[in-house]
Order: C-alpha cells, then sequence, then structure tokens
C-alpha cells in the first residue's frame, strides 16, 4: 500500500462502512438519521462483514478484494439507485429529503467502490515482488558487494586508523 491514492481510499472505504454500520444501527431501533436508512437490514449485515474482508485484500493489493468490493456495492446500492432514479426521471415519484440523502449515499458508495477499482487496475507497483531499478542494482546486487571486499585491503575493516 506504498500508494498515497491507495490510502485515501482506504480511509475512505472505512469510513463509509463505520457509516453504513451506524446507518443499520440505526434502522435496528428506528432511530430517524437524517433519512437514510438500510435498505434490507440482513443483507447490509452480510454486507457489512465481507466489506472487512474486502478492505483487506484491497490494502494488500489483490485485485479480487477490489473486484468483489465493486461487485457487492454494485448490485446493493446501484440496484436502490437505479429503480429510484427511473421514477424520478418518469415524474412518477417526487424527490423528498429522505430520498435524496438515501440516493446521495447510494451514489457515493458506487462512486468509491469504481475508484477503488479503478486505483487498483492503474496501480503498476500492485505485484508481490516489484522491481525498482533505482535501488535493486545495490540492494540486490550480490557481485557489486564481492567486488566491494575484494579492494578492500584494510586489516582493520571496523575502525579508521590514524597515523
Amino acid at each position: 500500500m506504498a500508494n498515497f491514492s491507495t490510502i485515501l481510499l482506504s480511509i475512505f472505504m472505512v469510513m463509509f462502512w463505520l457509516f453504513r454500520a451506524i446507518v443499520a444501527l440505526c434502522t435496528q431501533f428506528s432511530i430517524d438519521l437524517l433519512g437514510i436508512v438500510a435498505y434490507n437490514l440482513n443483507y447490509e449485515i452480510i454486507i457489512a462483514f465481507a466489506t472487512i474482508f474486502c478492505i483487506v485484500l484491497i490494502i494488500k493489493r489483490k485485485l479480487i478484494g477490489a473486484l468483489v468490493y465493486v461487485l457487492i456495492y454494485g448490485l446493493y446500492f446501484g440496484e436502490h439507485l437505479f429503480m429510484t432514479i427511473i421514477p424520478l426521471l418518469q415524474n412518477k415519484v417526487t424527490l423528498t429529503i429522505d430520498l435524496s440523502m438515501n440516493l446521495i449515499s447510494d451514489l457515493i458508495a458506487i462512486i468509491l467502490a469504481i475508484f477503488v477499482l479503478f486505483d487498483m487496475l492503474v496501480d503498476k507497483s500492485r505485484k508481490a515482488n516489484p522491481i525498482d531499478k533505482k535501488t535493486d542494482w545495490y540492494f540486490k546486487n550480490e557481485k557489486y558487494e564481492e567486488e566491494l571486499k575484494a579492494r578492500d585491503k584494510r586489516e582493520d575493516k571496523n575502525e579508521y586508523k590514524f597515523y
């Protein structure tokens, strides 16, 4: 997790996970949280645990974590977003504050998932053992170390000799 973008996305993922956990608790106890509700409390709990697993995989830079994250969030939040926007565009439903807050929450979830997948696909240092040509010549070059040892003719190699 060397990239700054990955660190920021991980922080946002954890923050959104905490937000959805609070929404699920408020829905369970019938507390109004700005009109935001969990659409299906059982799925919300399953998604919360799956999200923890996906966050760990994304921090470890595994592509499967980002794919599962996009799939879960796309299916859960995307379905509600799509089913709500279509009636809004056809003027069958009026836009209320509760509905708009849920739509904003859905939109944030989908955008966050797409950014995570995009960051994972664009990152070139995602490999398990990346090759860094700037430093590998020094740290992984045994021939260079042997050449330095051969050139060093001093008897005492740990201390400097003062004459």
